[in-house]
């Protein structure tokens, strides 16, 4: 299937749709709901939290086409959770100061939607892909620990896991696995992002050092899933990738005592 859509017509076509006018409608448009977002209350940022995902999977289903058997059903999800971890993670910053970047947020959510049709080509995207994942859940994580007090931790940690597994149902699809397979891997992942999480909150870490540490745990259960479906021995992996988790704990652990 994927043969036939890489020598066919389809895909070329379906690349073409990433420079119509509605891809750019439809990123500027996300990104003015996120500035939205970012200056309203928590009814109104719930309500264009609903209007995101809303455009934002019903507009990636039109650009990015039909589902195809052996691509999966998450890459329609991917410009949603962008725009919603957007508009989460803008409410960290000045509100004057957040409208500047809002051309910026547009550039971001349209170049999902680049690599989202440019992944199913071209194999070496999906470094950048792993990237824009990566920045999702920091983005995401971010927002939701700044909307709950410090000491509220069980209900946004119960939002981050739910925000790793669709992230991670995306990132496994992306390494080529499907079905069962592939929700089993997203809720590991979900899982271990959990107790990083469980972990952070209870060290207290100030602004985004507890985010970024959630992001680099959720990056590195990634890398160590697909090095292991590549055929690299257990060994070598959990030295590699645990090495990298224990540094960013170390790193935790010393801004902690600071």
């Amino acid at each position: 299937m994927i043969e036939r859509l890489l020598s066919g017509r389809r895909l070329p076509a379906a690349l073409e749709r990433i420079d119509r006018p509605q891809a750019i409608l439809l990123a500027v448009g996300l990104a003015v709901v996120s500035a939205i977002g970012w200056l309203v209350g928590p009814v109104a940022l719930a309500a264009a939290i609903a209007v995101q995902l809303t455009v934002g999977g019903f507009g990636a289903v039109a650009l990015i086409g039909p589902a195809r058997r052996g691509l999966g059903l998450a890459r329609y999800t991917t410009l949603a959770l962008a725009a919603v971890a957007a508009t989460l993670f803008g409410r960290l910053l000045p509100g004057g100061v957040s409208l500047l970047f809002v051309p910026l947020l547009a550039v971001l959510l349209w170049s999902i939607l680049w690599l989202e049709l440019r992944e199913m080509r071209d194999a070496s995207v999906r470094t950048g892909l792993d990237l824009a994942l990566t920045a999702i859940v920091f983005a995401g994580v971010a927002g939701i620990s700044h909307l709950f007090p410090s000491d509220a931790w069980p209900p946004p940690l119960a939002l981050m896991a739910l925000l790793a597994f669709l992230v991670g149902l995306r990132a496994a699809e992306s390494r080529g696995t499907g079905g069962a397979a592939a929700v089993g891997q997203a809720l590991l992942h979900a899982l271990a992002v959990a107790q990083v999480g469980a972990a952070v909150a209870l060290l207290n870490l100030q602004g985004v050092v507890g985010p970024a540490i959630i992001a680099l745990a959720f990056y590195t259960w990634g890398g160590a899933a697909e090095a292991l479906e590549g055929g690299a021995r257990a060994r070598a992996v959990a030295i590699e990738f645990g090495s990298l988790a224990v540094l960013g704990l170390l790193v935790a652990l010393l801004l902690h005592r600071g």
